[in-house]
């Protein structure tokens, strides 16, 4: 007999599944992603930390899981909603089954459930605050957890999921270019694209890391990567050393890093009805007139009327809700985009966005002779 498992969420809305993963009880925002691949890029993206994913696609796990997809050092989610999950891995690349990845991550899954009315009643109401739990908690037990926690606004979850100390990304011996990555929550395979297009030695540094710290280490280039949750408490330290980065070297900045750089240039945020997340979101580069097919993971977005006297270009615009996904600094040379160029597992359409930077770097050092 198959444990049951409960997802509810804040306004008091009940899905009835079944356990798998780990036994548990979790509770984070309840989002869905609309992706048809790459669960395990999900699971391990730092973007995703502290939320409860329901993935939109209804069979999931049939690919298995492999050390080489992995976004990070362990699973990120505090919780996994399936329609369906597959007990039979095929695939020559699999190390494991998505359920046994779960288990030794603890992170607590429900299978059984609706997903496609769940989704869209995140849809009509938002993403919200949930609970899940397959242990054999009561209900009434995990309606009083769920009451009692506070959510993700006002948190600093980038500052959480950020490494703890300096660390080069690869041993890449002598190349053209050193790129500082700042750490809101970088995926491993942003680091590996930004270090394949100089090519370039990538350092990564914490959240945390001052201007000055980041001048000492004598970058070509510094990239803003993604991160999790609200960027206003990430701002508030960060903010700063932007300021002082700009116009001293050129800036790059993904996901979170937009988000902070927007406020750095004197720009306001706002958080999304339910958010962007998922591998098809259209975007309008301005600049070409041609439409990116995106990979996105944020609940938060710039305002683009904010920045209207910060002295930005409007370069990327959002086809489904008109939201800003890109600016680029007329005084500065600073850009940011607000989805995830390298899209592991895909779409490939952004990736040009590294040359573009490459290409800044150049400039900036020509100009300065």
């Amino acid at each position: 007999m198959t444990d049951p498992a409960w997802l509810i969420l804040e306004d008091g809305r009940t899905f009835e599944g079944t356990a798998w993963g780990a036994a548990g009880v979790r509770c984070g925002e309840v989002v869905f992603n609309t992706s048809m691949t790459g669960y395990q890029e999900i699971l391990t993206d730092p973007s995703y930390s502290e939320q409860i994913v329901v993935m939109t696609v209804p069979h999931v796990g049939n690919y298995g899981v492999t050390s080489a997809d992995a976004e990070s050092a362990r699973i990120q989610v505090h919780g996994f909603a399936v329609r369906e999950v597959s007990r039979v891995v095929s695939n020559h690349r699999a190390e494991g089954d998505l359920d046994s990845y779960l288990v030794h991550g603890g992170v607590p899954g429900i299978a059984g459930i609706d997903t496609r009315s769940l989704t869209r009643h995140i849809r009509s109401v938002g993403a919200m605050r949930g609970i899940i739990g397959n242990d054999g908690t009561s209900v009434e037990r995990l309606q009083e957890q769920l009451a009692a926690y506070g959510g993700l606004t006002g948190l600093d979850l980038a500052g959480r999921v950020s490494c703890r100390e300096p660390y080069a990304f690869e041993d890449a011996g002598a190349r053209p270019f050193h790129v500082v990555a700042v750490d809101f929550g970088i995926k491993r395979n942003i680091a590996r694209l930004l270090a394949a297009r100089g090519p370039a030695r990538v350092t990564v540094v914490p959240a945390h890391t001052a201007a000055a710290e980041i001048a000492a280490l004598k970058p070509d280039g510094v990239l803003l990567s993604n991160g999790p949750g609200d960027p206003e408490p990430v701002a508030a330290y960060a903010a700063g050393q932007i300021r002082e980065l700009l116009g001293t070297v050129p800036v790059m900045g993904i996901c979170m890093g937009m988000q902070v750089l927007g406020l750095a240039l004197g720009g306001a945020t706002y958080k999304l009805k339910f958010g962007h997340r998922g591998g098809n979101q259209p975007v309008m580069n301005l600049r070409t007139g041609i439409v990116e097919i995106t990979s996105q993971n944020h609940g938060f977005a710039v305002e683009a009327e904010s920045l209207k006297d910060s002295e930005v270009e409007i370069t990327h615009v959002n086809l489904n809700d008109s939201t800003l996904e890109g600016f680029a600094s007329k005084r500065y040379p600073a850009f940011a985009v607000q989805y995830h160029p390298e899209a592991s597992p895909g779409p490939h359409d952004a990736a040009y966005l590294f040359d573009d930077f490459y290409a800044m770097i150049r400039d900036w050092q020509s100009a300065r002779g």
